[in-house]
């Protein structure tokens, strides 16, 4: 399932059966996934955890998942699962010490911090709330915390297949040249996909393009480390 600039209500279904789907990402040459629990991130609790489970079960992805995970009780089950790496969006803002704490006990190679930005601001809550915290305070505060990986989504710019915001990474990766910073929202062709790894991006997260055959997984099979 795919929303739209985080609406629920423009939600849609491409694949009942996310295992498939992994699996055929697996067989066409990928073997990283970004898996994000909506209804987890909906309910504020991890919901689709055997998905999850299964997934990392029958396939060799290596899986960072995300959505729900609020405690510590969460955080462990979704390693107990399979999960490679967990990423925090909402919980990195509202639960500072919290999030602190996970990279300090699973270290920094475990945790990607999630920074969803609306005009350069931070937003949380399944993107339904905006903050004034801004996007460059944030991550200069989680990179002395000594935060590695960074998924950055720029909201405007999810699922609606027009472009993705190139000019936002660059400032970010000029910025913090030993973030890995892996881009989010709005990746539409091979040639944005090119632009972006010219501009040193740790990797980049391509959904609803691929779901919608604007690039395909075999066009993808070259970019494979």
């Amino acid at each position: 399932m795919r929303l739209t600039q985080g609406d629920y209500s423009q939600k849609k279904i491409y694949h009942s059966d996310p295992v498939a789907v992994a699996k055929e990402f697996e067989d066409n040459g990928i073997k990283y996934l970004h898996l994000v629990d909506l209804d987890g991130a909906k309910s504020n609790k991890i919901v689709n955890w055997k998905t999850l489970e299964k997934i990392c079960n029958e396939t060799d992805l290596k899986v960072d998942f995300g959505g729900g995970i609020k405690t510590d009780e969460a955080i462990k089950l979704a390693f107990e699962c399979g999960a490679s790496q967990i990423t925090g969006g909402s919980i990195a803002v509202k639960n500072r010490s919290l999030f602190g704490k996970w990279i300090d006990d699973f270290g920094a190679s475990k945790i990607i911090l999630g920074a969803d930005v609306k005009d350069e601001k931070i937003a949380v809550g399944g993107w339904l709330e905006k903050t004034e915290l801004d996007l460059f305070y944030f991550l200069k505060g989680y990179v002395a915390k000594g935060i590695e990986y960074v998924i950055c989504t720029d909201i405007s710019k999810d699922g609606l297949l027009q472009g993705t915001s190139i000019e936002l990474y660059q400032k970010i990766t000029k910025q913090f040249p030993n973030l890995k910073l892996i881009a989010s929202g709005g990746v539409t062709s091979v040639d944005e996909l090119n632009k972006l790894l010219e501009i040193n991006v740790e990797g980049v997260i391509i959904g609803k393009a691929i779901y919608e055959n604007k690039i395909s997984l075999k066009e993808l099979q070259k970019y494979v480390d």
